[in-house]
């Protein structure tokens, strides 16, 4: 090679190639290094572009563009006529053909830049064949991608099926990422460029605005081959008939035996997620392990060179080549290790993308397919734990799991290496190290266990949060917030101290490796000086690289293993999970036809559970009690009418779960005709998608308008849509909130029969409808559109059950009887009817408008609110408020912040003045040997051992701010963690009930969860690293700009160029960031909307559908997050470069005062050895800031909670009386009411007086206002005019707590929240036992809470283990244990049998003989008896008189509502 360089320079074979001659850089060098490399790096550039068929159609030609392409021409025209006057002058051959090659590979370049650029006009490809062999090669050096499939690619994705909005067409949609691109712009991303312009410019503000995901990581394709998998690996472990999978379709067939429960269950058990993730994604996954390798190896290349560069430095015998070799040989390694470990980590994010696309997905098949019995072992919150902790942990893995085995590959090379340069002395300092890792595996696992412990508080309070925003009415009503809130902050007060053991841990442990480096390089250079070895400015300076270098393997092993058993616990979790049971409708249902008759439903000798046997006797009773069903034959005709009826808790829910395969079948055959259908189910509960009025009815069927309106007529529906703002395109709030109860009811029920299944199964739809609209339903609905089908109706308003063809009288789990309705509704009916056909038939004609039920205040609400309910989550546009800093300084205190900064900056500053001195030492000691090479004078040891006394010393005091700053960093973020869930917690708890109606649950549940749990952990954790970044570039600049003054003109253009490029990627990095949080909310909304529906979706065989809508949101999803994590490769990439000419300019400039005798090796070695990290520092402080940023947001989010909710007025003007009202008093003066501003009045005007100890009954339709009446009597919302007085004292004066404590209400919503029945009943804890039995005995409990285990058995969420009339009954019951003066009743007893009613009515009025009484009545029977009966209509009071006397009083209301609710 050498030879062949001087024969082409025409120099001596000893240094062919001189860089600096007489006082100027040598014309060889000029010509190769600085003419022919940039040309050829252009050429290739411009023949890559050639080679790349571009599929749009021409780009726009830029202004100055032919100034470009003619310069371009001129100027190869001219290289070309430069060769001609080289090979005319008479010089020797060699430098002849040097000039030849040089200006002939310019022209050439300049050729092939100009046709590239004229390629950019559509011009012919062919020209490229011109560019010369030399172009043509290096550009196969980066080939490009397939070329031909390239051409036509984006015309045929578009036909195939994307993933995409399915409202957006394709056309619309921004480009496919990254595939087609050339090799080029996938190394420097720049694919992703016009991407980044439109962050920048601020365009960034849909999920569709960013590109389509490439098509491997598609969620569809991901899933279908994670799918494929688990199929091939269950097909392993069980025949593939006998496969209960994943993908088992919902229906199959079977002779209904029972075994085949277990063989599903030991299958589901054989197969490992991990194994199939392993064959899904493995080899992709374990091949990117060989670019870990080469970047690993290629970072060992810099102190190497540097050991070499500083020697030639110091020799001054070397020829200048060797110097220009190592400073290229420095560039070379470094941007090869650029490029290399860019591209490891950008393709193992795309892998980490598809394992979380698949486990989600799996996750959530599973869900849809498990039994409900197996699925109530976990709550919908620890489901979606699952799907959000769980998951990024376990993909997380993917990147600990190369550094398991890099790490220690990396540890063994740099011993070596060192070993090399300092010989046995490194193993002083390599014992040191090796100590503290088991004192760091120690701390690690105290970690860990306080990590497991911190997350089981979390979740606890989580699950609090979530029952005090569902029952958040009921909470204010009762004036409970302060007890809720005691019970959030002691979950909170036992989660900080978990979070305060880890923090102080790991202050520890970053001290430990922060003060490591220092101590290993001290321990290490003593050795070698008591060894009797001499300290070169060469050796101090690579072995501190390399202890560098060694630092870092041991810093990441501990949390390398941390992760990787994070990894582990979650994979268990969700494994766990994924081994539950399936529901098996293969052996639950019998497909052979029992009978010759043509039955809808055939069960007989049956036996059905809540509970699997072998829990039941150990556990405690999950839900619904441990009822047993058994059901010893039962045969359904096809288009009958079946009523269910009995007292509550009898088994009518139950008998339905049974039919559709939700119960646990212990024996006995189910046969169901047509089941591959399904059912139309309406549930007791009505459960109702966060979506339109429209699309819950269609539930994903096509809009056929004749049908459409049939069924809104049959339910009861038209005057509804009517109101509402929006008609049927009215978005309901979550779980229908902003409905009435009996919305909601006909709303399911709506949906249940458009669906046009054959077999209906309706759980009591009338229970909270008034008389008129139940009247409607049965007649238009059930009798009506569904008269052919086969129906089932359990339902306690026996009045409606004359029609049916049957009845079955349940009780403790059995049918007791069944027969006609004749015979069986005389032992359930308890109230006497009187007939009048003469007056129904007037009645009805003055009933012209259709009789409806309440609609509850909310959908008042919403019928006057012009506007879709839910308002959008609110992205914040553009950078972050200086305010967000504020708030988060001022949460951790001014002080303690200050001391945080100072004692951060004495650290720093502690630190390079130790490197100063190591490098005083070396330049001590080198200049003694240079000259007096005889021997060292005995003072060089005296002064090294000084120098090292003094090392030591700073090293101390380094040691010492060090753990200074740790555990003031700690005890300061954690402080400000305590400080700000206090105040958003305060908040909230005081806000407004409007604002808990237009904010779905999930979204204050996500400030509570995610957003607290990054101001916990990971803000203090990244804000950590963000600042010892800061203050490490300083510090290193600060001692770089000191060994080498000029560097400061490489560093101007460069810190110019930084801060552009910063800046342009952190807009862009922010708005990606805010759109993945903007897109992940829907998947757990939808989630937990699926998980609190799966008995309606699975009956109703919607299964596949959610399941596509899932992967809908999750590509949404996985699109933001692809694209934000591309945007970190595309700063890293960039910002490596800046590194790579960092230390190329060092290396250059150090070579060049070296020959001019400028340079102190010693300097130059500083300056290079904390170059090689300046890289790695860059990009560390650039998206430690955006992270940080990213993590802000989460203190935004939580300040704009904190300080814009609206607030309940808190202000008390009067104080009243302990005893106040003591009378019971209640006068509504001229009230007037809205629900906000600018809508119309709710109440308008309303004046009467309710006497003390008087009983009121309230009636009216739809709309009209009765419970607004109590809502303003409990100030949910502020009157616009009047006055509302208890016993003479207006309620605006009194404080709102004092207010509502002193009023009880029963309201329409049973609400419970998990904990024992003793807390329900009595959350404050103020009421004996004794108390308690006798108001359970009053509410006809008693006998359910004993056989449950007594007062402190469990409820479990939400009271599932109740049925829903029980749960009414538990909340009368703590109306009569309160001693208010004025009780308010809303339809308390919608869901109770008659018999259980009427006791019920009789206990009212018993205990609260002489208290006043309120009741909004559904059910006029149950008012009939009261003193006076007040009609409301339109926000009016029509009429207010004593039942008997209204009822005979001619045409009016109460007359006409009172008949059509006999009929």
């Amino acid at each position: 090679m050498e030879d062949i360089l001087a024969g082409l320079c025409g120099t001596s074979p000893e240094d062919p190639l001189p860089v600096w001659v007489h006082g100027r850089v040598g014309h060889c060098f000029n010509q190769l290094a600085l003419n022919v490399v940039p040309h050829v790096i252009l050429a290739a550039v411009s023949a890559c572009f050639l080679g790349t068929p571009r599929s749009s159609s021409g780009m726009s030609h830029r202004p100055g563009w032919r100034c470009r392409i003619a310069t371009s021409f001129v100027l190869a025209g001219l290289l070309f006529a430069d060769i001609i006057p080289a090979t005319i002058s008479q010089q020797e051959v060699g430098p002849v053909y040097l000039e030849v090659l040089a200006s002939g590979i310019a022209a050439l370049t300049w050729l092939t830049h100009g046709l590239a650029l004229i390629m950019l006009c559509r011009f012919i490809i062919l020209c490229l064949q011109l560019a010369s062999l030399l172009t043509y090669v290096i550009s196969y050096l980066l080939p490009v991608a397939d070329r031909h499939r390239f051409l036509s690619i984006n015309s045929s994705w578009q036909q195939d099926q994307l993933i995409s909005d399915p409202g957006i067409s394709v056309s619309d949609q921004q480009g496919v990422a990254e595939d087609g691109e050339s090799w080029l712009s996938r190394f420097f991303y720049a694919w992703m460029n016009p991407l980044m312009k439109l962050g920048y410019q601020w365009k960034l503000n849909q999920p569709q605005d960013v590109c389509l995901l490439p098509r491997k990581l598609q969620a569809a394709r991901v899933c279908d081959q994670f799918y494929a998998c688990w199929q091939k690996k269950a097909a392993v472990h069980q025949v593939e008939e006998e496969t209960v999978s994943l993908t088992s379709p919902i229906i199959a067939g079977g002779d209904g035996s029972s075994d085949a429960l277990a063989s599903s269950h030991h299958t589901q058990e054989a197969v490992q997620l991990l194994s199939v993730l392993h064959a899904t994604f493995g080899l992709r996954f374990y091949s990117l392990g060989l670019l870990k390798l080469a970047g690993s190896l290629l970072s060992f290349s810099g102190p190497l060179l540097l050991n070499l560069l500083v020697n030639f430095m110091e020799s001054r015998q070397e020829p200048l080549s060797h110097g220009v070799l190592y400073a290229l040989g420095l560039f070379a390694g470094s941007f090869l290790g650029a490029l290399l470990r860019n591209q490891f980590s950008y393709e193992v994010q795309k892998v980490m993308l598809m394992v979380r696309a698949a486990v989600i997905s799996a996750i959530y098949r599973k869900a849809l397919r498990v039994g409900c019995t197996s699925l109530s072992h976990f709550t919908v919150g620890e489901i979606v734990n699952f799907m959000s902790t769980d998951t990024s942990r376990l993909v997380n893995f993917c990147l600990s799991f190369h550094e398991v085995w890099s790490l220690p590959f990396q540890f063994a090379i740099t011993l070596y290496l060192l070993y090399q340069q300092v010989g046995v002395a490194f193993l002083g300092g390599l014992a040191l190290a090796l100590l503290l890792v088991p004192i760091n595996k120690v701390i690690a696992n105290r970690i860990m266990m306080s990590n497991t412990e911190m997350l089981k508080h979390k979740d606890t309070r989580v699950k609090l949060m979530t029952e005090f925003l569902s029952g958040i009415r009921v909470i204010k009503f009762y004036a409970w917030e302060e007890h809720f809130s005691t019970r959030i902050n002691a979950c909170r007060a036992k989660e900080l101290q978990k979070l305060r053991a880890i923090k102080y841990l790991d202050a520890v442990c970053v001290y430990l490796w922060a003060a490591l480096p220092v101590v290993v390089s001290i321990v290490i250079f003593i050795t070698y000086v008591l060894m009797g070895h001499q300290l070169t400015a060469t050796k101090v300076f690579t072995a501190l690289a390399l202890v560098g270098m060694l630092i870092l393997p041991l810093n990441s092993f501990p949390w390398v293993l941390n992760g990787t058993l994070e990894a582990k616990v979650s994979l268990d979790r969700i494994q766990r999970f994924l081994e539950l049971v399936d529901q098996d409708l293969e052996a639950y249902y019998a497909l052979g036809r029992p009978s010759g008759t043509p039955s809808a439903i055939d069960i007989r000798g049956a036996d059905f559970s809540w509970v699997p046997v072998k829990e039941e006797s150990t556990s405690q009773p999950l839900s619904t009690g441990t009822l047993q069903l058994h059901i010893e034959n039962l045969l359904v005709r096809k288009g009958m009418f079946l009523g269910v009826v009995g007292k509550v808790g009898s088994g009518k829910s139950s008998l339905l779960a049974a039919i559709t395969g939700e119960l646990i079948k212990q024996g006995g055959q189910v046969h169901i005709c047509d089941l591959e259908q399904g059912f139309g189910l309406a549930t007791q509960e009505p459960w109702i998608q966060f979506t339109t009025v429209r699309e819950n009815i269609l539930f994903g069927r096509q809009y056929d308008a004749r049908l459409y309106e049939e069924v809104v007529e049959a339910c009861a529906l038209s005057e509804d849509l009517n109101v509402l703002p929006a008609g049927d395109q009215t978005e309901v709030g979550e779980n229908g909130v902003t409905l009435s109860g009996g919305q909601k009811a006909r709303i399911a029920l709506a949906r249940a029969v458009y669906q046009e299944k054959e077999l209906y199964l309706l759980d009591d739809p009338l229970a909270a409808v008034d008389a008129d609209v139940a009247n409607h339903l049965m007649q238009k609905c059930i009798l009506g559109i569904l008269q052919h089908k086969t129906r089932i109706l359990c339902t306690h308003r026996t009045e409606f059950l004359e029609k049916a063809d049957a009845l079955l009288l349940m009780d403790n789990g059995r049918i007791i009887k069944s027969g006609p309705p004749a015979d069986i509704l005389p032992l359930v009916e308890t109230v006497p009817k009187f007939k009048d056909a003469n007056k129904r038939q007037n009645v009805k004609a003055d009933s012209d408008e259709q009789g409806q039920e309440v609609i509850e205040t909310e959908a008042e609400e919403s019928s006057q609110d012009k506007c879709l309910l839910q308002k959008e989550e609110e992205k914040k546009e553009g950078a972050l408020d200086f305010q967000v800093y504020k708030a988060y300084w001022l949460a951790m205190g001014s002080c303690l912040a200050l001391s945080i900064l100072l004692s951060l900056l004495l650290m720093q500053a502690s630190l390079p003045s130790t490197k100063l001195l190591l490098f005083s030492v070396a330049g001590l000691v080198s200049p003694i040997q240079t000259l007096n090479t005889a021997s060292v004078p005995s003072n060089g040891s005296v002064d090294v051992n000084f120098y090292l006394t003094v090392y030591g010393g700073i090293a101390g005091a380094n040691s010492l701010f060090t753990i200074f700053r740790a555990f003031l960093f700690a005890y300061g973020t954690i402080r400000a963690a305590t400080v700000i869930h206090k105040r958003l917690l305060q908040r909230v708890i005081k806000a407004t009930v409007t604002f808990f109606d237009t904010t779905p649950t999930g979204r204050i549940l996500n400030r509570f969860s995610s957003d607290l749990y990054c101001v916990d952990d990971s803000l203090p954790f990244i804000l950590n690293i963000f600042l010892a970044n800061m203050y490490g570039l300083l510090g290193l600049l600060v001692i770089i700009t000191y060994g080498l003054p000029w560097i400061g003109l490489v560093f101007l253009p460069l810190a110019v160029l930084y801060f552009s490029i910063q800046r342009y990627y952190r807009r862009t990095s922010r708005e990606l960031k805010r759109l993945y949080s903007v897109t992940l909310s829907p998947i757990y909304t939808h989630f937990s909307e699926t998980v609190s529906g799966l008995s309606s979706i699975r009956a109703m065989r919607a299964t596949q559908r959610f399941e596509l809508e899932n992967q809908l949101r999750l590509e949404q999803n996985q699109r933001c997050l692809f694209a934000s994590n591309t945007a970190m490769q595309w700063l890293d990439i960039r910002l490596q470069m800046i590194g790579v000419a960092v230390i190329t300019a060092i290396a250059g400039i150090a070579i060049i005062q070296h020959q001019k005798q400028l340079g102190n090796p010693g300097l130059v070695g500083l300056a290079l050895s904390y170059a090689l990290s300046v890289t790695n520092l860059l990009s560390g402080l650039i998206s430690s800031f955006t992270t940080t940023e990213t993590m802000m947001v989460s203190v935004e989010r939580t300040e704009e909670y904190t300080t814009d909710i609206p607030m309940e007025p808190q202000d008390k003007l009067v104080q009243v009386a302990a005893d106040w009202p003591s009378q019971g008093l209640v006068e509504f003066q001229q009230v007037v009411l809205a629900y906000r501003t600018g809508l119309p009045n709710a109440l308008d005007g309303v004046s009467f007086t309710v006497y003390p100890g008087e009983k009121v009954g309230i009636v009216g339709r739809t709309g009209s206002g009765k419970s607004t009446l109590f809502l303003a009597l409990f100030r949910m919302l502020e009157l616009k005019a009047g006055h509302i007085l208890l016993d003479g004292v207006d309620s605006r004066l009194v404080g709102l707590e004092e207010l509502r404590s002193r009023l009880a209400i029963i309201p329409q919503d049973p609400f419970l929240f998990s904990g024992s029945i003793r807390e329900n009943l009595d959350p404050q804890g103020k009421r004996t036992d004794a108390e308690l039995h006798e108001v359970l005995e009053q509410c006809h409990l008693r006998d359910a809470v004993t056989q449950m285990g007594g007062l402190d058995s469990e409820l479990g969420e939400r009271g599932k283990s109740l049925s829903v009339g029980q749960r009414q009954l538990v909340c009368l019951a703590r109306a009569l244990l309160t001693q208010a003066k004025v009780l308010c009743i809303d339809e308390a007893t919608a869901s109770v049998d008659q018999k259980t009613d009427q006791l019920v009515q009789q206990t009212i009025r018993q205990r609260f003989a002489d208290k006043t009484v309120l009741t909004i009545a559904h059910r006029l029977n149950t008012i009939l008896d009261s003193d006076r009966v007040l009609v409301m209509q339109a926000g009016r009071v029509a009429e207010l008189d004593s039942p008997a006397y209204l009822s005979k009083k001619d045409g009016s209301l109460f007359q006409r509502l009172l008949h059509s609710g006999q009929q």
